[in-house]
This record gives C-alpha cells, structure tokens and sequence, in this order.
C-alpha cells in the first residue's frame, strides 16, 4: 500500500487508506465516508447549538438586569416630588414623570417628542427657549418659570436645568427639575413664623423676668413708705384735733379784755394770720398724705405681689385719675380736651385700666414736648357691649413703618435714655387680658390716635 505524500489533501488521503483495506468494495467505502462527514457534522451542530444556549442564557440574564434597572428608575420617578423632564438638544421632550402629568393632566405619550415652551406660560417661553443654547457650558440653578397646570393657570417653578452625556461624552440633551414655589414660600413662611414666635417667647421670658424684679422692687419699696406715711396721718389727725382745742382756747381769750403787752405779742407772733391758715394747711396736708397711700396702694397692686379682683368702677373717675397722675409731673401743662360718656360704670380691674390711661396719656404729652401748643383729647364712646376710650395727640403721627411696630417690645421712638419700649406693650398685653383691644393709628386732622377698648361685661349704667 502507497502512503499518502505530505501534499495530499485529506480527502485523498483518506481515498487512499480506504481503498487500500481489503475486501470492501467501492460501494462499501462510499457508505463509510457519507458516515463520518454526517457524524462530523453533527458534532458541529452540537457545537453550534451549544453556543446558541450560552448566548440565549446571556440574553435572559442581561434581559431581566434590563428589567430590573427600568423598574427601578420608574420606582424613583415615580416617588419623586418634583416635576421633572428629560429633553434632547433641541428642546423636544424626551420623557416626563408622573407628577408632570398629574399637574399638566396630559399622559406622557401625548408630551413626547413636543417642544418643550408648550409646558409653560407666554411669559416663560422665551427663557425656556434659551435653555438649549446654555447645554454644555452652564447649569441654570432655581431659575423661576411658570407653568400651565389643567386649567391654564399659572404654576411658579423653581427650574434647575443641567446637561445630559452619553457615555461617551457626547452632549444628549437636558434635564429639568421644577419644585412648585408655593411648597418653597409655604416652608419658609412657617419657619418664619415659628422664628418670630420663639423671639417673641425670648421676649416675653426676658420682659416677664424684668417686670417680676421691679415688682419685687416695687413692692419692698411700697411697704417701707406705708411706715412713714402712716406717721403722718397719725400726727396730722393728732394736729387737726389739737386745731380746735386751740381755737377754742384762743375765742376765749378774744371774749376777755386783753393787756396791751399781750395784744402786742399777739400782733407780733401773726396769731390771727396762723389760725387763719392752720385749717387749710391741715386739709392740703391730710390731702396729700391721702393721695401718697393711694399711691402706695397702687405701687403695690401693680407690683404683681397681689392679684387685683374685679370690681364695679367710673370710668370718667379713672380717666380723671389717670390726667392728674401725668399732668402734675409736666413743665408745660397741655391743654386738655375731655368728652367723657356720662356716668358709664365698667366691672373690672380698676388698676389696670389706670395703668394702661397713664400709658397712653403719657406718651402723648412726651410726643408734644417741644412743641409750643400741645393738646391732648380724650373721649369715650359707649357702644352696645363695650366702651371706646381714644385718646389724641396733636403730635407729628407715627411714621408709617413704625405702625406695625408700636406694640412690639422694647420698640420705641424716643431718644436713647427716655424710653424703654415696654409702656405700649404692657399696656396691650393688659388689654387682651380683659378681653378688650388696643389699637393704634394716625389721625386725619394730624398725630396720633390711640383706642382702648373695654368690653362691657357687668356693666351697670346709672
């Protein structure tokens, strides 16, 4: 049997090796042949097949990551509380989520591949417009836009708009996130106001802290005058009773016929004039003590040390009080107008009704201190269920930013030294508690107009 040559092909080689066994015959030999090249084939097949499997396992796992992935990012637009939409390069949207839909009520497929100025109001559009032109170079950070919500009506956004690259580096578009303004401006205004609030209790804590050590003051310096004065009213009723006895003795003298040296000593020493005055100065002084242990009584009862119970008082009496407190400390005496309801008898707590008057009336006489004419009008209103006291001032008004300020603690006007901001404030705070109000505005005719008002609870009219 001839071997095959290094340059036979395979096929021959195998021609030859079959055709060199012996005892086949040629139709034997093809039989074989056809044998291997389909079991070769097969093999193949196999092969082929089995890659086919690996690929299609592949396929599926890469499939359901995809699945996954889109699962996820629709589970996060879907929760998101911001408006947001993706756009291309020119504008035109690509996808939105659901709050978008919910506030334009237009489903995603009705959005996609539409300009995106149709989202917005007419005023909005030209900057919209501008955002593709700042892809690539600039992020636009809270810029304000407005949007149309279902009904066309204008929703404020504040816009973030930011470009989008594909992995490559390719610029693709944009990505726009809107949170509505009202949310931003609702949020900042509640932490304004608990702010405000928690100044205002610093405020109050302070002012409750200052007014309870001046009535500890108040109150330490009330009762060591009440010592003195009652010294005096001791030694001035003492001296009025002395009075008379001492008129009596010296008429019985005048009913005798007196020496010539005694009517000389008596000319002398003034008696006559002295038992002319004696009575009045008695009186003046009994009259002034009176009026300090009315005023220690009230130094007290503002102290705080002693709650004040509600009572049945005049009203013109109180006012009348509240003038002759203030007017007798002042170098210029104001000229005072008083048109007063007649006879109106409020329940309550006379005490703080003063305090509040003196506020008012005091502030004023202080408005008008240089001024060469000053007057101050008082006048009380009797409505249905409660009473108006007003007090004016012929001033220069209250400057229309200060307004809204006048009751605000330690807020005042005057120069520095001369006021300490709390009178108005106590004074309003006295005037919620006795479910009244105080208010304070500019007259028409000029100053300042000042209102108290006392709810007639237990009201008597005589």
């Amino acid at each position: 049997m001839t071997l095959p040559s290094s340059h036979s092909s395979p096929s021959e080689t195998g021609k030859d090796s079959l055709s060199g066994q012996a005892g086949l015959t040629d139709a034997e030999q093809q039989e074989q042949i056809s044998e291997e090249v389909w079991i070769d084939v097969i093999h193949k097949m196999d092969a082929v097949y089995a890659d086919l499997v690996h690929s299609q396992v592949e396929l599926e796992e890469k499939n359901i990551a995809l699945e996954e992935a889109q699962q996820f990012i629709s589970s996060v637009l879907s929760s998101m509380t911001d408006v947001l939409i993706v756009c291309d390069i020119k504008g035109r949207i690509q996808q939105v989520n659901r709050v978008l839909e919910t506030l334009t009520c237009r489903p995603k497929e009705s959005l996609i591949h539409q300009p995106l100025s149709l989202l917005f109001a007419e005023e909005s559009k030209f900057l919209v417009d501008s955002f593709p032109d700042k892809l690539g170079s600039e992020s636009i950070i809270d810029c304000e836009v407005k949007m149309l919500d279902c009904n066309g009506q204008q929703i404020p956004l504040a816009m973030n708009c930011s470009s989008r690259y594909e992995h490559d580096g390719r610029l693709l578009g944009m990505v726009l996130i809107g949170r509505p303004l009202g949310e931003l401006r609702k949020a900042y205004s509640e932490l304004a106001q608990a702010h405000d609030k928690l100044k205002q209790t610093q405020l109050q804590l302070v002012q409750s802290e200052k007014m309870a050590s001046l009535g500890r003051l108040v109150a330490g310096v009330a009762h060591e005058l009440n010592n003195p004065i009652s010294f005096v009213f001791g030694n001035m009723h003492a001296l009025a009773r002395y009075e008379k006895n001492i008129s009596t003795y010296i008429q019985a003298i005048d009913e005798k016929e007196q020496s010539q040296s005694l009517q000389e000593l008596r000319k002398e020493l003034k008696i006559d004039r002295i038992m002319n005055d004696i009575v009045s100065l008695i009186d003046g002084t009994l009259e002034g003590a009176e009026r300090v242990k009315e005023i220690v009584q009230d130094l007290r009862r503002y102290s705080g040390n002693q709650k004040e119970t509600a009572s049945q008082f005049d009203l013109s009496n109180a006012v009348n009080t509240a003038l002759e407190w203030v007017t007798k400390a002042c170098r210029i005496k104001p000229r005072i107008n008083l048109q007063l309801a007649e006879q109106v008898s409020v329940f309550g707590r006379k005490g703080q009704v003063h305090q509040i008057l003196v506020n008012l009336i005091q502030n004023a006489v202080d408005v008008m201190e240089n001024q060469e004419h000053q007057q101050v009008n008082i006048t009380t209103i009797k409505l249905d269920d409660s009473i108006l006291i007003q007090v004016q001032d012929r001033g220069p008004g209250i400057p229309d930013q200060a307004l809204p300020k006048v009751f605000d603690p330690f807020f005042t006007t005057k120069d520095v030294g001369k006021g300490t901001g709390l009178g108005l404030y106590i004074s309003y705070g006295i005037a919620k508690d006795m479910d009244g109000d105080l208010t304070a505005q500019n007259h028409p005719d000029g100053g300042a107009l000042f209102t108290l008002t006392i709810p007639l609870k237990g009201e008597q009219t005589e």
